[in-house]
Order: structure tokens, then sequence, then C-alpha cells
């Protein structure tokens, strides 16, 4: 379940022909900068705002908000007041990035909400998958090591320094969870409020506050 196509729906980004090049969805962290750049100039319907940054006509980005280089906004999204976009952030259609949220190297497939207090960094959160308020990504280890992914059942070396969570579509994360670096939460999964989440949870699961991981009926 750790590979693009077991956790994502491609047909709702349109960096689909990007994903398509990889196996884990890890491996496409470090390329998403250029992949903006690269098709930002080309996208139809979106303004260039200010220096490398698209903002579809039809999105609303609050005042102050902030929009860092590169990042693309797609249509219907809200960007609400003093959300921090970093850059290198590439967000889908119909999406939420709201109050005081903080994005940085990260691909929001469409419809993702991000509403309140959140940070994501270095990571993807796949088709209608939601934050709740407060919860965050985590996307260093404390000892400061490169990320291994581990399931029960193996261990995947991802050569990074940074990496956040991988959350599939339809995964929706309980108020002040903290998901920790190398984290994968397969498609249609929930995790309790106030978790602290790391490694390989499975789709269709729920994942509760003690750690237990049980499936879904």
């Amino acid at each position: 379940m750790l590979t693009i196509q077991d956790m994502y729906d491609l047909e709702h980004t349109i960096a689909k022909d990007y994903l398509l090049q990889f196996t884990y969805p890890w491996q496409a962290l470090k390329g998403i900068k250029d992949f903006i750049l690269a098709i930002g100039p080309s996208l139809e319907g979106y303004k260039e705002v200010s220096e490398n940054v698209w903002v579809h006509e039809s999105a609303i980005v609050a005042p102050t908000a902030f929009l860092g280089s590169p990042c693309i906004i797609g249509p219907k999204t809200e960007v609400r007041h003093c959300a921090f976009v970093r850059g290198s952030a590439l967000v889908g259609a119909n999406c939420v990035v709201g109050n005081s949220v903080e994005l940085k190297n990260v691909i929001l497939f469409d419809n993702v909400q991000t509403p309140h207090y959140n940070y994501v960094g270095d990571s993807i959160l796949g088709y209608k998958s939601h934050m709740g308020a407060g919860s965050i990504t985590s996307n260093v280890k404390s000892d400061k090591t490169l990320v291994v992914v581990k399931s029960k059942d193996e261990k995947i070396e991802t050569g990074l320094k940074k990496m956040g969570a991988m959350l599939g579509d339809f995964v929706e994360v309980g108020c002040n969870s903290v998901l920790n670096p190398g984290t994968m939460i397969g498609r249609h999964s929930n995790i309790y409020p106030t978790s602290c989440v790391r490694g390989v949870i499975p789709e269709n699961s729920i994942f509760k506050k003690d750690g237990t991981i049980v499936t879904k009926y």
C-alpha cells in the first residue's frame, strides 16, 4: 500500500504526469519546485500575481495571506486570513488553506482541507483528505538522521532528511494530532484526535489515541 498507485487517484491533481514517474510518493518531494516552475507559465485560467506565483481566477485569496514563490493555487480554492505558503506548494482545486496554516514543499490534491492552524511540510495530501484543527506534519527527526518508512514487514530508506506525511485519498486526521516523519496513511483511514502517529497505517483503518489500529467495517 506504499506506492503512489495504491494511495492516490491521480485524476484529481494536475501533478498526475509528474507523479507517474515515481513508485513511492516521497520520491516526488525533491522535484516539486522545479515541476511548478515548469508548468506554471502554461496554465490556462491562472494569473501570475507575483513572480512564479500562479493563482486561478476563481480562487479566493485573503489580502493578509502570503504566497511564496513558487506556488500554484487551484480553481475555487480558498486561502484564508494569515495563511503562510512558504513556497514549492501545489494546491489543487476546491481546497481550503486556512487561518495561520503554513505550507512548504507540498502537493495538495483537489478538495483537500487544511483549515485551522496546520503545518504541512514535505508532504503529499490525497483527494478529499482533511487535517483537523491544530494537526501537523513533523518533517525532521529529532536526531536529524535520514527518514525511514517503517511497516510491520519492511523498512524503506528514503534518503531524505526532510519528509513529513503521505496521506492517501479520503484520510481524516483528528484535531491536534502529530504525524511524525515518514508517516504513511492509507486511503479512507481515520486518525483519532490528539494522536501521535508514526509508521504505516493501512487503508480503511482507525488509528486510536493509544496507538491501537483497527479495521473499519
